[in-house]
């Protein structure tokens, strides 16, 4: 194999290599939060990227309304400012344990 060869070589292995740690990962933590976005529905608790909570009220294709504590302020937000949906987390941290107690179970 001659050094040019190698060289080439290298730099392929080097790209695949990122690939599966930085940009797969990202790509498919991305694809995640579009889908718990495209998933909102009315009375579920959400977080915003910049820190407020509330429950939604109104939603439409690119906004969400939502209503923060026992005053009732409702805020509207874009979609994708949305971080986190605390009632999807808490089911899916649910069905997890449920697994994990199966297993043990099975044992």
């Amino acid at each position: 194999m001659n050094e040019t060869t190698y060289s080439l070589l290298m730099m392929v292995l080097v790209f695949a290599v990122m690939y599966f740690i930085l940009i797969r990962p990202e790509n498919k933590r991305k694809k995640q939060a579009e889908e718990m976005r495209s998933n909102l529905s009315l009375g579920d608790e959400i977080v915003t990227i910049g820190g407020m909570t509330g429950k939604i009220v109104q939603i439409t294709e690119e906004t969400v309304t939502f209503e923060t504590g026992e005053d009732r302020v409702r805020i509207q937000i874009k979609k994708w400012a949305i971080q986190t949906n605390e009632r999807a987390e808490a089911k899916a941290k649910e069905q997890a344990e449920e697994k994990k107690r199966a297993k043990k179970s099975r044992k």
